[in-house]
């Protein structure tokens, strides 16, 4: 069968090549791939800045955002031939921790965790992958389309949970909140404060294409100026580029009280100058909260489902602005104009 692939260490060797039919000893359900999201992450990947083929292979399988559908699954699984499904992307570590062993392994303690199409596990740009059944999320079928957006949903699932845990510390009643970034995970971001009625700014330097109309669309209020330039102050902030600049503006351009998540992985090697005397008296006098939040578990698998069962699903898929068959993936790594969510597209979806 045909998969997408890497040589960790290698730059720029993606190539699609045939490989041998998953193991069983891979999962008991077997899983026809639908669609895998393209993000930041697989880029990186590409360039040789990380990535971990599994124990024993050459090559790593590209793709972690992913759906498929179920072609056979053991008797009591609780799952059917035809179900679409998404494997959970983290898998516990062996020892396991004491995270892990709780079903928290994004929050794993040892680091020996691995990841779909990122570590040690190969990820799901392939015809075909198998995976357990306590590795699968269900999805109905009308989510077909839009499906292949859940796994970047768990990831802001998991931060306004943590979000609303810090804000139980004391009085918390948030009002505004602030996403920096509107690429997909600062839109699904927005989406989710909308969802719990707050009054949400977007922030981003795009003035055209479709960014702008898909947060106006949520009833949130599109900024192009910075976070400082604004003057708004968000009594809950999340941060979704990894740009310097911007993760320093969210965490000190916060409402008193206020809780900023960081979810963008910044580049390293560059120096920004920042007074951090001033950072230190304002988010002590201010009784400030910054986090960083990474990956997610099966709880914000469940709780974006829930998210985005509620969404508008014409709205989502204006998120998914191309879809490349899987044959023309140099296509898909190529930036186009207005690109949000660009997939790949591995086989059509049945959605009766």
């Amino acid at each position: 069968m045909q998969a997408l692939t890497i040589v960790p260490g290698t730059k720029d060797s993606l190539e699609l090549r045939n490989i041998p039919a998953p193991d069983p000893h891979e999962g008991s359900v077997l899983v026809a791939g639908l669609a895998v999201g393209l993000c930041g992450t697989d880029v990186e990947i590409i360039d040789a800045q990380y990535g971990q083929a599994p124990e024993g292979s050459s090559f790593l399988v590209l793709g972690h955002e992913n759906i498929g559908r179920v072609l056979e699954a053991p008797q009591g699984s609780d799952l059917s031939p035809g179900d679409l499904v998404v494997g959970i992307v983290r898998r516990p570590d062996p020892v396991p921790c004491k995270a892990c062993a709780a079903g928290e392994w994004d929050m794993c303690r040892n680091g020996r965790y691995t990841e779909h199409g990122i570590k040690g596990l190969h990820g799901f740009a392939r015809e075909q992958w198998r995976a357990d059944p306590d590795a699968l999320v269900r999805l109905d079928r009308s989510m077909a389309d839009i499906g292949v957006l859940l796994e970047p949903t768990t990831i802001v699932a998991k931060a306004w949970e943590q979000l609303d845990r810090i804000g139980s510390r004391a009085f918390f009643d948030p009002k505004t909140a602030v996403v920096t970034g509107a690429g997909p995970v600062g839109l699904l971001a927005a989406l989710l404060g909308s969802q719990r009625g707050l009054e949400v700014h977007v922030f981003d330097r795009v003035t055209d294409g479709p960014k702008p109309g898909l947060v106006r669309d949520l009833g949130a209020v599109y900024h192009t100026d910075s976070l400082a330039e604004s003057g708004v102050k968000a009594d809950v902030l999340l941060e979704c580029t990894g740009v310097p600049s911007v993760v320093i503006e969210v965490m000190t351009c916060g409402a008193t009280d206020a809780i900023a998540c960081l979810t963008g992985v910044s580049s390293t090697g560059k120096t920004t100058a920042v007074d951090v005397g001033a950072m230190n008296r304002q988010a002590v006098l201010g009784n400030q909260v910054v986090f960083g939040s990474v990956n997610a578990n099966r709880r914000h698998y469940e709780a974006a489902v829930e998210a985005l069962g509620r969404a508008d699903a014409a709205w989502l898929g204006r998120l998914i602005t191309r879809r490349v068959p899987l044959a023309d993936f140099r296509e898909a790594f190529t930036h186009g104009a207005g690109d949000v969510k660009v997939v790949l597209q591995i086989q059509a979806p049945k959605t009766a």
